[in-house]
């Protein structure tokens, strides 16, 4: 779908409304969206779909998912998030999995950031230097 630039300007103004003091703010998000509704511009569709698409990045901005091979312990959980909260502000939400072909190690993912300290991948670069 190729997106013109005013769907573009419009949606990134939505975005910008959605915001109260930098943080999302549902009630201005549900406003924004019966306000375009309501309205109706030419292309309203496609105005909603790239603003969805520009919430859920945002979103992700704002939610690390933190991987190792085993449970951490609640120690170095508590630190790995207050490292992660001191970066990307205090309203970061973190969400912790367990994924055993890790082998070891932990990779960190907020937004597009990934920090990746496993021993998988670690070999896995050492192969492709071999």
């Amino acid at each position: 779908m190729k997106i013109n630039k005013e769907i573009r300007q419009i949606s990134k103004e939505m975005l910008r409304a959605s915001f109260t003091d930098d943080h999302l703010d549902t009630g201005k998000i549900t406003s924004v969206v019966e306000s375009l509704a309501a309205r109706r511009p030419r292309n309203y569709l496609d105005i909603l779909q790239r603003y969805k698409r520009l919430l859920r990045i945002e979103i992700e901005k704002r939610h690390a998912k933190i991987e190792s091979a085993m449970p951490l312990g609640p120690t170095t959980a508590d630190a790995v998030v207050e490292r992660l909260k001191k970066k990307y502000g205090a309203d970061l939400t973190t969400e912790f999995a367990i994924d055993q072909t890790l082998l070891g190690g932990m990779r960190v993912r907020v937004g597009s950031d990934v920090w990746d300290g496993t021993l998988r991948a670690r070999l896995k670069r050492l192969e492709q230097e071999l």
